[in-house]
């Protein structure tokens, strides 16, 4: 039977017997706001309710009943209406999970509506900016009513644990909070994945996202090794033809490199179309703080939608370690005074920066272990260690 042309009653029918035979895959296409059985029109009855229920068992009735005027809302654009009945449809998913109490393959089923439900969601939020991310935030916790029933199967079974379904679900979920900006309560979620015995059986494109939005969280958190190893292992288990998804995580694995003293290649910047960040390189290296200023100014509405304007201009503060270290070298001298960094912060632009300001400078740089020595306040010096006096950026994180 063609889903694009075949009556409500087949339809149903159809949909009940692969619920019957346990098709979790075919199930979750039936029931997916993304399938093409959506433009039948034949789906859009005015009457759907009567139609469905005394028709077919429950509670996939109520999945079948909300999935459809669910698509009638879609079909006439009220994205709030169509969110309410996909809320709805994901609730009765949840009962469905709840009475599969020995089995797991309706999985398929919950990935698709929970994943219909933010994207509903987001449409709904796009139309209603009166809403401020209040809709999203109820279709949070319908996430978290399937995450719980999924985190509560003890079974110890691998094959047919409803746990493997948990790193779905805290994707989507991350997703919302990231949009939303709630980071805080990404985690419980994290805790959750971490502590799993399952966290190697997950399916690598899952692992993947994951690894992507918990790296971009530490970034946040100014935990950059963790970053890295997150977002290192996206970009390098990212499939090789995903050009789009290779660009984002670079976006922000990049930043996180260059705060951890490793510049980025040109040719690999060049790749993903990411040379906001070449202007960067030249400038964070040789100390150029005017120069900073304007490759931010230059870029910063790029900086600004990636969300990492605060984070890259943190890397003046590598640039002024850099730039410190060249006075260091041209004096050849572990007593240095303050008046020649003061010079060269005049040299590169900051003409109203005096002696007081200096010492902060420096004092911030000892502090967080970027130069290794101290101020003599007395003598209006500074002390390096005669061994690695500027240590390696990648040494301090």
């Amino acid at each position: 039977m063609s889903m694009l042309t075949g009556t409500l009653n087949q339809y149903i029918q159809f949909v009940e017997h692969v619920y019957r035979t346990a098709q979790g895959d075919i199930l979750s296409r039936l029931l997916s706001l993304r399938d093409e059985h959506i433009a039948n029109k034949n789906l859009r009855s005015s009457d759907i309710a009567s139609l469905v229920e005394g028709n077919c068992i429950s509670p996939l009735d109520e999945i079948i009943i909300s999935h459809l005027l669910c698509v009638k809302a879609l079909c006439v654009k009220d994205y709030t209406e169509a969110y309410y009945h996909q809320s709805a449809c994901v609730a009765s998913v949840v009962k469905l999970l709840q009475i599969q109490r020995e089995e797991n393959w309706s999985l398929p089923l919950m990935y698709t509506v929970c994943l219909d439900l933010r994207l509903v969601a987001q449409k709904a939020e796009t139309c209603s900016p009166q809403s401020n991310g209040k809709i999203l935030e109820k279709a949070a916790e319908s996430l978290l009513a399937c995450f719980r029933v999924c985190a509560a199967d003890n079974r110890s079974s691998d094959s047919d644990t409803k746990r493997l379904g948990m790193l779905s679900l805290v994707n989507q979920l991350l997703k919302v909070y990231f949009r939303i900006n709630k980071l805080h309560l990404c985690k419980p979620l994290i805790r959750a994945i971490d502590s799993s015995p399952f966290k190697d059986l997950f399916p690598l494109a899952q692992q993947i996202t994951y690894r992507y939005f918990v790296g971009r969280k530490a970034m946040f958190d100014s935990d950059y090794r963790l970053a890295d190893e997150f977002l290192s292992f996206a970009f390098e288990n990212c499939h090789r033809k995903s050009n789009k998804n290779k660009r984002l995580i670079l976006t922000y694995l990049v930043p996180v490199k260059m705060l951890l003293g490793f510049m980025p290649a040109k040719h690999l910047l060049e790749k993903y179309d990411l040379m906001q960040f070449w202007d960067l390189v030249s400038v964070v290296k040789n100390g150029d703080l005017r120069g900073i200023d304007r490759v931010m100014e230059q870029h910063e509405l790029f900086f600004i939608r990636a969300g990492i304007y605060l984070i890259v201009e943190k890397l003046k503060i590598s640039a002024y370690r850099n730039l410190f270290r060249k006075v260091y070298l041209s004096e050849k001298n572990h007593l240095i005074d303050i008046a020649s960094f003061q010079a060269a912060l005049q040299l590169m632009g900051q003409d109203d920066v005096d002696s007081d300001e200096t010492q902060c400078i420096v004092a911030n740089l000892i502090f967080d272990g970027k130069i290794k020595g101290y101020i003599s306040y007395q003598h209006k010096k500074v002390v390096v260690s005669k061994q690695n006096a500027f240590p390696p950026l990648s040494s301090l994180y």
